[in-house]
């Protein structure tokens, strides 16, 4: 089949296209919703239950008569037709209408009665895409929409290519801030939601790339600082933020999740910080906020252990526990395969939660965030992360070495984890007795990723995972 064309126009492209492909699928196809349209009423009083029986049963992306109704069921009964096949009563029926449309801007299917019937969704079903029927976003740029999806709640929809991150995402963000902050508005709570495949890939490296190949150095500054600056707004909002993910959130689409107040994921969430595979290191606080979540893991141990009484010869955090973690998860670019997964590594929180069914998930994380807003109260920064400094920086380097000695690294992978164990160490400042807050850190993700960005291994490593989609082993 010609990707190009089902790019284009979607199915139909596909489907008549004259070449060897097209004539497969539109045999398989033709077959396949043709047979589907023959068996209503037979297996089902409607044609929306058929639908969502093959999305859910068999993940399917579109339900067969959904598919029709892109093709157009006038065409596809002619179709048949023409090519001898039997045309299902039903088809006949519909005539030049559709299987769907929108009636007073709520969904309706066509009824065997032929008439159009109003879409009832299951109680705890709330769909963005039934809310954007005849509504207007609050505020809207290239990248992002922000919606009012009821009861004082906004919602933030990603709406770029694989919904990655750039200015655009973080200017909507930051209308977001403003308008729930607003004392007399009357929005009180953030959800971070889309119906994409994907959650959001993370930054947008074709973009990226083009800055490090003409040397944009003052464009690139910008995102990174953009990132963390939007990320920290949300992560200290004097307002409730839930995010609720689904499909890949990979890199900064992952360092969101890390700074909201609760996660609502979606059981197939794949997310994780993956940055070295490209040849960076996270940028927009991931590392600050693994070795929060680590420190914080290792005082629940330490309180567990002493039964909640303080031990006195023993600190609650080990100078390299949280460190070693951290560096282990974002050195190997380590991505959990489920939410339940992202638990267990790190990347989630044992208070948040997880939703099986992708429908209920804007839903469960609405009602959450209105949960959040009755009392909330917004983190006060952290100004105390206590890191080990040039030794713990050393001892990190040494066991990357080692396995580059052994081919379980390539040379370029010592050369990005360097810069990861500087930041996750502190930095030249680091150092047990010399606390240091989250904003050095945060500076620390910058001047390293700024680094990064201008060395030719990681020009080479991003090219390649646009052109191959997977990491160049320099």
């Amino acid at each position: 089949m010609e990707s190009v064309a089902a790019g284009r126009d979607g199915i139909k492209a596909v489907l008549t296209t004259n070449d060897e492909g097209g004539r497969y699928a539109w045999k398989v196809m033709a077959q396949t919703l043709s047979y589907a349209a023959s068996l209503v009423p037979q297996i089902a009083d409607d044609i929306y239950a058929v639908d969502e029986a093959m999305k859910r049963g068999t993940n399917w992306k579109f339900g067969p008569f959904e598919m029709i109704d892109a093709l157009g069921p006038k065409w596809f009964a002619d179709k048949l037709a023409e090519e001898g096949m039997a045309v299902p009563e039903f088809l006949t029926k519909v005539g030049n209408g559709t299987f769907y449309k929108v009636i007073n801007n709520k969904p309706h299917y066509f009824g065997t009665d032929g008439q159009y019937h109003k879409i009832i969704r299951p109680e705890g079903v709330l769909l963005l895409s039934d809310i954007k029927i005849g509504a207007t976003p609050l505020y809207e740029t290239e990248s992002a929409a922000l919606w009012d999806i009821g009861d004082g709640v906004v919602c933030i929809e990603f709406t770029g290519k694989m919904n990655a991150m750039d200015s655009k995402v973080f200017e909507t963000y930051g209308k977001a801030i403003a308008m729930i902050s607003d004392d007399k508005s009357e929005y009180k709570a953030l959800v971070i939601y889309n119906e994409g495949t994907h959650f959001s890939a993370g930054a947008n490296l074709g973009l990226a790339l083009h800055a490090m190949e003409n040397k944009m150095w003052p464009a690139i500054e910008e995102l990174v600082l953009g990132g963390q600056q939007t990320y920290m707004a949300l992560k200290y909002a004097p307002f409730p933020v839930v995010a609720a993910p689904s499909g890949m959130a990979l890199g900064g689409g992952c360092e969101i999740l890390l700074h909201v107040d609760h996660v609502q994921a979606h059981a197939e969430t794949y997310t994780g910080l993956v940055e070295v595979g490209v040849g960076l290191v996270p940028g927009w606080g991931g590392c600050k906020e693994m070795i929060l979540r680590f420190q914080q893991k290792e005082r629940e141990a330490y309180a567990k252990a002493g039964g909640g009484k303080p031990i006195w010869f023993a600190p609650n955090t080990t100078p390299m526990g949280a460190v070693r973690r951290a560096f282990e998860v974002i050195g190997t670019a380590q991505v959990a395969k489920s939410a339940q997964e992202a638990k267990s590594i790190g990347y989630f929180k044992d208070t948040d939660a997880v939703t099986m069914n992708r429908d209920r998930l804007l839903y469960d994380a609405k009602q959450k965030a209105l949960d959040l807003a009755k009392d909330y109260t917004a983190p006060e920064k952290v100004m105390e992360i206590r890191l080990p400094g040039k030794s713990g920086h050393v001892g990190l380097n040494m066991a990357v070495h080692d396995m580059v000695k052994a081919g379980r690294a390539t040379p370029y992978d010592e050369v990005v984890c360097d810069h990861l164990s500087f930041i996750l160490s502190g930095g030249d400042e680091g150092d047990w007795t010399n606390p240091i807050s989250e904003d050095d850190m945060l500076k620390l993700e910058y001047v390293e990723f700024m680094k990064l960005v201008r060395n030719q291994g990681t020009v080479d490593r991003i090219d390649h995972m646009l052109k191959k989609g997977k990491p160049l082993r320099n």
